[in-house]
């Protein structure tokens, strides 16, 4: 097993924070396989960012290490950028270059040889779907083709380790869908890459993810382990009145927590069979209609509010 990225107790603390207040990053500890699809999950203000700029050499933290391919970021920094893809959140594009030009600006800030460059744009922008935007400047372009573009520019010097933050966000969903269908090619050519994002949908495409939380981590895994590893199920209602249903699973004996997703409720329970019996029975004394009563699977983003809520009592 070769450990692509390592952190270990990677600590920041900023000097804008308040004294004594969390600090942005507590003692984060971090080991992505080569070759994997890894996630970082977590909400805004949860340490992603920060997280990733100090991966990428871009900030220092406050204490502990991180080291990609072996290399420690602080010391080694220029062993690590020429191995390293990083795509931040913001649009870090130039706006008055066209397509072509910020790509051939990439490769020669990452030093890639000239005689290979021609070659490599070209199977670039094929790869990225923008072959017929060559001379569209970047700030014309849609935010979907922009993302697109500032993926191709970070891999223009063909990196061994991708890190990529919230690439995905402020796209639409054709958009989103693309992007990781591009994400999927890069871990086929055995590229590492290490994505933050917000969605849990996201999450579960990633071969391990790490959940984040008021820059701390709050558990590691695979998706599917993470899901089968709650201590409770989910049973799923669909009924009219909502306001009804609201008030008899509020009112139902077992205490059972919920969250309200679209036009359904998704309940923790310990007995699905159980507790799609007491529901159903007390839906019908209240005269609801029953339109969806069934258990469901486990999502990322259950794991997710569970996970929060058991930090937050502990807190």
């Amino acid at each position: 097993m070769t450990i692509s990225v390592e952190a270990l107790l990677l600590t920041k603390q900023y000097s804008s924070q308040p004294k004594g207040s969390r600090p942005a990053l507590d003692a984060v500890d971090l080991h992505v396989e080569a070759g994997q699809l890894y996630g970082l999950v977590g909400p805004d203000g949860a340490g992603k960012t920060t997280l990733l700029r100090i991966l990428s050499t871009v900030m220092n933290p406050t204490s502990g290490s991180a080291r990609l391919m072996g290399y420690d970021v602080n010391k080694q920094a220029e062993q690590v950028r020429s191995r390293l893809g990083y795509m931040p959140q913001a649009f870090s594009l130039y706006p008055d270059l066209s397509v072509m030009e910020n790509l051939r600006f990439f490769a020669d800030i990452n030093g890639v040889p000239r005689g290979k460059q021609k070659s490599r744009i070209e199977e670039l922008l094929e790869f990225a779907r923008l072959t017929d935007f060559t001379s569209r400047r970047s700030e014309n372009l849609s935010g979907g083709m922009r993302k697109k573009l500032a993926l191709a520019c970070a891999l223009v010097h063909e990196p061994e380790i991708l890190l990529l933050d919230e690439p995905t966000t402020g796209v639409d969903p054709v958009s989103r869908r693309e992007l990781w269908q591009l994400l999927a090619k890069v871990i086929q050519q055995g590229v590492t890459v290490l994505v933050s994002t917000p969605y849990m949908d996201e999450a579960e495409r990633c071969n391990m993810v790490s959940i984040i939380y008021q820059g701390r981590i709050l558990t590691t895994g695979a998706p599917a382990d993470l899901e089968r590893q709650m201590p409770f199920r989910i049973v799923e209602i669909k009924a009219k009145p909502r306001g009804t249903l609201r008030q008899v699973v509020d009112k139902t004996d077992g205490g059972y927590g919920w969250r309200a997703v679209g036009d359904r409720l998704r309940l923790s329970v310990v007995d699905p069979a159980e507790a799609q019996a007491r529901i159903k029975a007390n839906l019908e004394t209240a005269g609801a209609q029953i339109s969806i009563l069934r258990e469901a699977r486990i999502l990322m983003e259950d794991v997710f509010i569970y996970l929060v809520e058991q930090q937050e009592k502990q807190a």
